[in-house]
């Protein structure tokens, strides 16, 4: 009988956990100017933990600035991160503005335009 592996299962735990951490260390830690309010949507793993790419999404503040200054604390966070939790390799982190958020927001206007202006046509 062959057993499943259950590294794919440890590595979304170990994301999460990044994740988890991450948001907590983010507004607490970084006093970056550049910095807006971040919210994190999602972490990718490579199999190995070698490397997170970590999502997020503004609310204030410009994306391309909060970038900037997220990539450059990245090793700072990635310390405070290997104290937290005790692994043996804690993923060097990529952060990327996650544009998807700010995309459905404008399809929902779209779609409720497009709504309204049929609804106007027929009354």
């Amino acid at each position: 009988m062959r057993h499943k592996k259950k590294a794919p299962a440890r590595g979304i735990r170990v994301a999460e956990q990044i994740q988890k951490d991450l948001a907590e260390l983010i507004p607490r830690e970084l006093r970056d100017p550049r910095l807006g309010f971040v919210t994190l949507t999602d972490i990718e793993l490579t199999p190995d933990y070698a490397y997170a790419t970590v999502y997020f999404s503004v609310l204030t503040g410009s994306a391309e600035d909060s970038e900037k200054a997220l990539n450059e604390a990245s090793g700072y966070l990635r310390n405070l991160i290997f104290k937290k939790m005790h692994i043996h390799t804690v993923p060097t982190l990529r952060f990327k503005h996650d544009v998807s958020v700010e995309r459905g927001a404008e399809m929902s206007q779209l779609i409720d335009r497009v709504l309204k202006d049929s609804g106007e046509g027929t009354a």
